[in-house]
């Protein structure tokens, strides 16, 4: 039966149709504004690494372009350490590892060598 007091009545329907519409053009506008903001320190952050492109300081001599693969067999073999100089582009100059986000990232993603 649809009568006004029926909350599957047409008009209850249409009420509910329209209010979940506008609740999501509001997300909507909401997360636009959120994207376009400005946190601080935002303005700062380090460039993103284009996949497959790191250089390591081995024994004074660069090394690269390496890619992930590359440069995770380097830190299980301990030839790439938390002082190993590295470089990203983007990067105005050689940096440690332990001052490498995208690098540390590798390190942490690294299985430590079985101990036999």
């Amino acid at each position: 039966m649809l009568d006004d007091n029926n909350f599957f009545s047409l008009d209850r329907l249409v009420e509910f149709g329209m209010s979940a519409a506008i609740a999501q053009q509001m997300v909507s506008s909401m997360n636009q504004q959120m994207q376009q903001m400005q946190y601080p320190g935002s303005m700062m952050t380090m460039p993103q690494p284009q996949p497959g492109v790191y250089y390591v300081a081995i024994d004074g001599q660069p090394n690269g372009p390496l890619d992930e693969k590359e440069l995770a067999r380097l830190i299980y073999d301990k030839q790439v350490t938390k002082d190993t100089l590295c470089w990203l582009p983007g990067m105005a100059q050689w940096q440690p590892v332990s001052q490498v986000p995208a690098v540390l990232r590798i390190v942490a993603l690294t299985p430590p060598p079985l101990n036999k």
